[in-house]
């Protein structure tokens, strides 16, 4: 922890910058296969990150990816099932592209729709992004379990699509990725609190989406 804690200053620093959209999306990109190589390597399935994947391996960047491992190691630890076989829990086949970018685009959808249906405006917390980065970790595990490993790159596409589209604007206002090495310099209980909150929240809606992804008509 307190490397993490010193490496998130030394993040900081270099990430105090405004950040395009394209960088942004790019960052996430590289994350996501940092994520999913990470869970590959744990689940002891070899895979080799294509060369522009690493990226995310040294710098701030990669400052960043360690943090945002750790985050996901502890949201996976309160609740291991919920990211473990979630192909079947989706009950979708992993050997359509398409099966596979729509299911994970609903289920980041509804994720970060929490709040509509009781009328608030849906939000968005690193409790969410990392729970959303731990979903993209597990279903590329299945993929690569059931010989599709070219989903990988599929899923990390769909990761930037969804950043683009739903997260960039809140990036920016939080000052980029660097803003999740925050979870980790701030001892103060109530704001960790705040995070296992936001967390436990994305872990039930988590479940709401795949019902409603097994409703979506086929």
């Amino acid at each position: 922890m307190e490397m993490l804690r010193r490496s998130s200053v030394f993040a900081s620093e270099v990430f105090d910058r405004s950040h395009t959209d394209k960088e942004l999306v790019s960052q996430a990109k590289a994350l996501c296969r940092d994520y999913i190589h990470s869970r590959l390597n744990r689940a002891g399935i070899g895979w080799s990150k294509p060369e522009h994947g690493l990226a995310a391996s040294g710098g701030a960047l990669g400052e960043i990816s360690s943090v945002l491992l750790w985050l996901g190691d502890e949201l996976e630890y309160l609740r291991p099932n919920v990211y473990r076989n979630v192909a079947r829990q989706l009950n979708i086949t992993v050997a359509s592209e398409s099966i596979v970018s729509d299911a994970f685009l609903a289920v980041a959808a509804d994720i970060f729709s929490t709040g509509r249906h009781v009328g608030l405006m849906p939000g968005v917390t690193w409790g969410k992004v990392v729970s959303l980065y731990a979903v993209a970790g597990a279903l590329a595990v299945d993929c690569v379990r059931h010989g599709n490993p070219a989903m990988v790159h599929t899923i990390v596409d769909c990761m930037g699509e969804f950043v683009r589209k739903s997260l960039t604007s809140w990036l920016k206002r939080r000052g980029g990725w660097v803003d999740v090495t925050k979870c980790v310099v701030n001892t103060d209980p109530s704001f960790r609190s705040h995070w296992l909150v936001s967390a436990v929240c994305a872990f039930g809606h988590y479940l709401k989406a795949t019902v409603l992804y097994l409703l979506r008509e086929k």
